[in-house]
């Protein structure tokens, strides 16, 4: 895949729609085998379904740039140190570490204007890995991203999606909003045993509801 010079929302969108593509190989082509319950599964996105187009209402103003550096998830007892991730020289993302998130360098900091990019695997050799609940998200949770400069961006989940990869809506996905939102993503679906990769990718969409 070619990766072309093009406006940073839409760059982002190229570069991102790959590696949703490939999210999680580092953990899925080791194994699954040994979990006892499967990670939990987002709604399927049915055709009529779009994803949010605003940042949601009364959302906070935008913040200025500063690195994440904690993700608080409370429903889903996620409590991890934010890693980053650039791009590999084939210009797909490098994965993130087996148990900590990461974000995406090339992608807005949490609170700027902008779509935040923070990605997650489902699983790892040891078991289930950061992101192995993002399925059981709901409209209405928040997630929290401590940031370098010591605010507290807390966002309010709007949607969490399956999307099959063979059919991502990477520019929906990925491109930059008119204010501060936040995705977070996974892999999802079922594993498939012969390309030792997972069938879909599990998306939360949501926008800054506060400052902390």
């Amino acid at each position: 895949m070619k990766i072309i010079a093009v406006a940073r929302g839409d760059r982002q969108a190229l570069v991102l729609g790959l590696a949703a593509a490939t999210c999680g190989i580092a953990a899925v082509t080791t194994t699954v085998i040994g979990h006892r319950d499967p990670a939990p599964q987002a709604p399927a996105t049915p055709r009529t379904w779009a994803p949010p187009k605003k940042p949601g209402p009364a959302g906070a103003p935008a913040l200025p740039a500063a690195p994440p550096t904690r993700l608080t998830i409370p429903a889903l007892g996620v409590h991890a140190r934010v890693a980053r991730a650039g791009l590999r020289p084939d210009g797909t993302l490098q994965p993130p570490h087996e148990d900590e998130p990461a974000w995406y360098t090339g992608s807005v900091t949490p609170g700027e204007e902008g779509t935040a990019v923070i990605e997650g695997h489902l699983d790892s050799a040891a078991g289930p890995s950061v992101f192995f609940r993002l399925g059981r998200l709901r409209p209405g949770g928040r997630v929290l991203v401590r940031r370098a400069d010591g605010t507290t961006a807390v966002f309010t989940v709007d949607a969490v999606r399956r999307f099959p990869k063979d059919a991502f809506p990477t520019r929906a996905v990925y491109a930059d909003t008119p204010g501060p939102s936040l995705r977070l993503i996974t892999c999802g679906g079922e594993f498939d045993r012969t390309t030792r990769h997972y069938r879909d990718n599990t998306v939360a969409f949501a926008h800054l509801a506060t400052l902390h």
